[in-house]
């Protein structure tokens, strides 16, 4: 059995207000680090075997203490990128409010593409794709990953059974921990969304 630390990249300047989807240079604020450094102390006690992150910079801030805590270098898995969010990509999202293929992609998440970019099939693949290989070469292990929200839900969406249409329904807020354990015999969720406190 692999246990999956899932955990979402801490807060950034322009979380909430702008899809910064891939777009270069978005950096953690001083909240995020300071999260980031909780985080690291929580599993500072955990075997971890393996810490991951996704490409983006935002996710790497938040992997790099959870690393050292642990004495694990981090490696950047790709499958574990944010979506393509294409031509949305650094727009504010009160703009995007008023484009209905915006509507489209938050009303029916399995059937939709963001234009220029990827959906959330493709998401769930990449993602589910690169647990399964990581299960396979650390099948007993304790694993990190540092993604994104979306990705995570997707993820969590897979081994629940459900539609992705449902992903409003699970919340992964900023620097949570969402937890996997997959076996042979199928998964579980053991946690949702968990914070670490100061």
């Amino acid at each position: 059995m692999t246990t999956f630390f899932l955990v979402r990249h801490a807060p950034h300047h322009l979380l909430g207000r702008v899809l910064v989807g891939r777009m270069a240079g978005v950096s953690l604020g001083e909240e995020g680090r300071n999260q980031a450094r909780r985080l690291a102390r929580r599993f500072s006690s955990e075997p971890i075997s393996l810490v991951q992150s996704s490409p983006q910079q935002r996710a790497q801030e938040t992997a790099a203490p959870i690393a050292v805590g642990v004495n694990r270098p981090v490696e950047i898995a790709a499958e574990v990128d944010e979506i393509d969010t294409g031509e949305w990509t650094g727009r504010e999202f009160e703009g995007l409010n008023a484009d209905p293929r915006w509507e489209l992609w938050n009303g029916a998440r399995n059937l939709a593409r963001a234009p220029g970019g990827e959906s959330m099939p493709e998401v769930q693949d990449r993602v589910v794709g690169h647990i399964d290989r990581v299960r396979s070469s650390h099948p007993d292990g304790r694993v990190v990953i540092v993604s994104h929200a979306d990705v995570i839900r997707a993820a969590i969406l897979y081994y629940l059974g459900l539609s992705l249409d449902a992903f409003d329904r699970i919340e992964i807020g900023p620097a949570s921990v969402s937890t996997l354990l997959v076996g042979d015999w199928g998964a579980k969720i053991f946690s949702l969304n968990e914070t670490v406190s100061a």
